[in-house]
């Protein structure tokens, strides 16, 4: 399986409709940034698309049995609890359950990469529970990476993270792209969504508002409706600039 394709995907909580009807296609090289304000559905998208919500309609990966799911994504989630004290180079190994019949050689040359990708090197042997949170969060990023599947999908990946490790986790997820994997992540940094997605769709009321490239998603219109923002958007050497500038301005 390569990719992703979501078709007539909704979900419910209770009465309330929260995802409704999403249809999309992600392929290989894409650095696909979800975007959307808070209660858009962007974590009951990730989730749903999974298989780890009920929903109605299609997710070509959630149609796979167990074992070969773990093999075509890994998901880092939201929630970053770290719950016993394992060396950071075991919590990052954790991720290569998905692959049983692996060589440990196999197993360790990806464990190692993953800490390299993630400058986790020097907190190799750390308890993983006294990290401090953007460190854990690396931590738990470098454990999605060392499962070393086609498809990664990140809520919220660079939340907690210093400017500095934002950049370094956005040049990385367009890194993997570029190697041919796809990259799904939600994301709430509109400027560094701008400079580093290749596509963008922008969720809104729990429908699909824009798909696209950045530029295409990224309107001051699109902005104003879903966000309630004013925004100044403009073509820069180092990529696309989005300046948000206060509330929008409602029509009366």
């Amino acid at each position: 399986m390569t990719g992703l394709v979501l078709s007539g995907l909704s979900c419910r909580h209770g009465r309330r409709v929260v995802i409704d009807g999403i249809d999309l296609a992600l392929q290989p090289g894409e650095f696909v940034g979800l975007i959307g304000p808070n209660g858009a559905g962007k974590t009951t998208l990730l989730r749903a698309a999974q298989g780890l919500l009920p929903f109605a309609g299609q997710s070509s990966l959630a149609a796979l049995p167990p074992r070969e799911r773990a093999r075509a994504a890994a998901f880092m989630p939201q929630g970053r609890e770290i719950a016993w004290p394992v060396s950071v180079e075991a919590l990052v190994s954790l991720g290569r359950i998905a692959h049983p019949d692996a060589a440990a050689e196999v197993d360790r040359l990806a464990t190692d990469r993953a800490i390299a990708a993630l400058g986790l090197d020097r907190l190799r042997h750390r308890s993983a529970t006294t990290l401090s949170g953007g460190e854990q969060a690396r931590a738990l990023l470098a454990r999605a990476l060392a499962q070393e599947t086609p498809l990664l999908i990140a809520d919220e990946p660079i939340s907690g993270l210093d400017p500095a490790a934002q950049i370094e986790v956005m040049q990385m997820f367009r890194q993997l792209a570029s190697q041919g994997r796809t990259v799904l992540a939600s994301l709430h940094d509109l400027g560094l969504a701008a400079r580093h997605c290749t596509r963008l769709v922008l969720l809104h009321q729990g429908r699909i508002a824009a798909d696209g490239p950045p530029r295409a998603v990224l309107t001051t219109r699109n902005l104003a409706d879903c966000f309630g923002i004013a925004a100044h958007v403009e073509e820069a050497p180092q990529g696309l600039i989005v300046q948000l500038l206060g509330r929008a301005a409602r029509d009366t």
